[in-house]
């Protein structure tokens, strides 16, 4: 394993997340929404920004980018079908594109439902999901730009991926998803458990995150859901929950 991911809290709720690669030293982040707490952990790594990587156009994803770009030269990476909304991209890739990363690659994985030029960024020699509002810990994101039908496709492109997968989603809305997926699934002995895990991390001050993809398919009610149309249930009956 020569891939580490480490969270970064941003704003009220957000995660980036740090990547160092042992081999190269190669050091990259994903999705800063804001500069300060980004060269804060860039510089405690040791002052140096290879790579910013960027799952989709929210501000709250990107706001940062412009001040890390002047502050470390970095190469932005990001979908080329949604270029025009991102900040200026040096690779823009496609689906089933590698970008490389040190000693490693990052695979990506075309994802909408949130947005439509959503992707999320694989990286198996670490074992490191970075699916960035396609997937939380027992949620998925709100559809604000495609379809319940694109994001259960989209999340599906995940089950090739291994249970020990870490997913680095980005934001913490576990405490808040648990309450939800517990009153869809109140018997499933995987989600209670997860859930008093979730009470016992934040009332610590700590991240939820990564979390294995092996418990999120045991426990998040989208993963599990069989059909497009189930998913869309879920999803409207969590827009009013």
């Amino acid at each position: 394993m020569t891939v580490t991911a480490t969270p970064i809290p941003m704003l009220s709720d957000n995660y980036s997340w740090l990547l160092r690669e042992s081999v190269s030293g190669k050091v990259a982040i994903v999705d800063p929404a804001e500069a300060a707490p980004a060269i804060a952990a860039i510089e405690a790594a040791g002052g140096k920004l290879d790579m910013i990587l960027l799952t989709h156009h929210h501000a709250d994803h990107v706001d940062g980018v412009p001040a890390l770009v002047a502050r470390y030269h970095p190469v932005v990476v990001g979908n080329a079908a949604d270029a025009h909304r991102l900040p200026n991209l040096d690779i823009a890739v496609h689906e089933g594109d590698t970008v490389d990363f040190g000693a490693t690659k990052a695979r990506v994985i075309d994802t909408p439902g949130h947005t439509l030029g959503h992707i999320s960024y694989y990286i198996a020699d670490g074992g490191i999901l970075l699916p960035g509002d396609t997937l939380f810990s027992l949620g998925c994101g709100r559809l604000f730009e495609g379809t319940a039908k694109d994001m259960f496709h989209s999340m599906a492109k995940y089950e090739d991926l291994p249970d020990s997968t870490l997913v680095c989603a980005g934001h913490e809305y576990t405490a808040s998803n648990a309450k939800f997926a517990l009153a869809m699934d109140p018997d499933n002995r995987a989600l209670q458990e997860r859930a008093a895990e979730v009470a016992a991390l934040r009332a610590a001050g700590k991240p939820t995150l990564p979390v294995t993809l092996g418990v999120e398919r045991a426990t998040n009610p989208f993963l599990r859901a069989p059909d497009a149309e189930t998913f869309g249930k879920l999803r409207t009956a969590k827009d009013h929950f």
